[in-house]
């Protein structure tokens, strides 16, 4: 595990001490928990994928063309030798 320092507004440094009571838990386990169930990471919980429909095409046929569309695209573009 990796120790970490944060800043917290006094806000939060308070609704954060009234968790460790409340739950009497530590500070250290409650923000644990915050971050991973923010980050997609808490277990049992389905992670997003943000970068799944990073190249989207908006067509439907991209992946079933794939060869001819590389052939294309290959054949346009000069080779390195």
């Amino acid at each position: 595990m990796k120790r970490t320092t944060i800043s917290l507004t006094d806000d939060l440094a308070s609704a954060l001490d009234r968790e460790v009571q409340r739950r009497r838990s530590s500070a250290s386990e409650i923000t644990r928990e915050a971050l991973a169930e923010h980050l997609g990471l808490a277990a049992g919980q389905p992670r997003d994928l943000t970068f799944a429909a990073i190249g989207r095409s908006g067509h439907s046929s991209t992946a079933r063309d794939m060869e001819s569309l590389l052939e294309q695209e290959w054949d346009d573009k000069p080779r390195r030798s």
